[in-house]
């Protein structure tokens, strides 16, 4: 049997670069690469902190209408050490939070929106 591990997430945005510059002013994720596709597409692609972070447009299909939204995932998980200085470290950035932190057992987690709301989780681990 195969094993497995992670790799990357990829999100979807209409401004790629835009989106790619959010990234790097709230969470510090440093561009890697910067890819201009044959079909018009942008896509750039982020090292945050040892995990990658893929940016593109969507790719245009006639047969296929994008999603309202523009997204096709959940959201994005990011874990920090501290999460209230982190919660308030961004909210001075000017990032709007859709749910403060929440208490669970083994774990404290705060989601935010991200460019074209995208929906990003801050977790932090109990040890």
């Amino acid at each position: 049997m195969p094993n497995y591990w992670y790799h990357h997430i990829h999100v979807v945005s209409p401004d790629p670069a835009k989106a790619a510059q959010f990234y790097e002013r709230m969470f510090s994720a440093k561009v890697v690469s910067t890819m201009q596709h044959s079909d018009g597409r942008t896509s750039v692609a982020l090292d945050l902190n040892g995990s990658t972070v893929l940016v593109a447009n969507r790719k245009f299909r006639p047969e296929s209408a994008p999603t309202p939204s523009g997204t096709g995932y959940c959201h994005l998980g990011l874990r920090t050490d501290n999460l209230e200085a982190a919660v308030d470290e961004l909210k001075a950035k000017g990032v709007k939070f859709v749910q403060e932190i929440t208490v669970q057992p083994g774990f404290k987690v705060s989601f935010l929106l991200g460019p074209e709301n995208i929906l990003i989780e801050l977790l932090e681990v109990s040890s």
